[in-house]
């Protein structure tokens, strides 16, 4: 798949999820003021999430800055199996020694204060 045709499904999956944004901020507002008749509300959210995507789409500088990120993304390196195992057991590990820390200071603190008030 080329880079125009990952900005083109990239222009397709945030126009999408704008058009979710916007059904259910009309639908929120238009609650505020009586029942949302469903089709109304799906209509101008669409349309509105339809017409900002095509005029971003349609900026040279939006399609051409979008055509750059895709370029750059296609030169990461994306870590091996090995590694990633390798990084998430050290995000356990020093997850259980931050949880054990700060299991100490709240035994000693509970200690403390159950010094001070008794």
């Amino acid at each position: 798949m080329g880079s125009s045709k990952w900005v083109h499904v990239i222009f397709l999956v945030v126009g999408l999820l704008l058009a979710f944004v916007a059904v259910q901020t009309i639908d929120w507002i238009w609650g505020l003021f009586g029942r949302p008749i469903d089709l109304v509300v799906i209509l101008a959210g669409g349309a509105l999430a339809g017409g900002a995507t095509v005029y971003v789409w349609r900026q040279p500088a939006t399609f051409e800055r979008a055509n750059e990120v895709v370029a750059e993304l296609s030169k990461v390196t994306w870590p091996t199996r090995k590694e990633t195992k390798a990084a998430t057991m050290v995000v356990i590990v020093t997850a259980a020694v931050a949880s054990l820390v700060l299991s100490l200071f709240d035994v000693i603190w509970s200690w403390a204060t159950a010094l001070i008030y008794t």
